[in-house]
């Protein structure tokens, strides 16, 4: 189908409760030297809600919890395929332990108020500012 985006991608904002504050968890790509929020490729045969639960646990080390969509987005990649992203809210349910890796050097949980600022593209702060409409709710 020609409308359909090249790329195909899940993934989700991991998010919990830290006393009155809500923070976010947002991963550095050294590849790409950039901010972001997990997210990667469906496998073939996956579900887009596979892929994104995946996706958080292989960059994060977080077991989250699906929980309602929110805003997506859509762009064009390096490569100009057209890419979509879906992405859902994820209430954290347990932390394995992250390590470092060369996909993502470092995570990083921030502060919902101070998000926008660490977030490298425009596109996730759209995705943020989803999120917080749904947990101000």
């Amino acid at each position: 189908m020609a409308d359909e985006p090249e790329v195909r991608a899940a993934g989700g904002i991991p998010w919990r409760q830290e006393g009155d504050e809500l923070e976010v968890l947002v991963i550095h790509r050294p590849r790409y030297g950039d901010w972001t929020f997990p997210k990667g490729k469906l496998d073939p045969g996956e579900t887009w809600e596979q892929a994104a639960v995946r996706e958080v646990w292989e960059e994060t080390a977080i077991v989250a919890v699906l929980d309602v969509e929110i805003a997506g987005t859509e762009y064009r990649d390096r490569h100009g395929c057209r890419k979509q992203v879906r992405y859902w809210s994820m209430p954290v349910a347990a932390d394995a332990g992250f390590e470092a890796n060369d996909e993502v050097s470092e995570r990083r949980w921030v502060p919902v108020a101070d998000a926008a600022r660490t977030l490298t593209y425009d596109h996730d702060r759209v995705v943020l500012d989803s999120l917080v409409q749904l947990l101000s709710r």
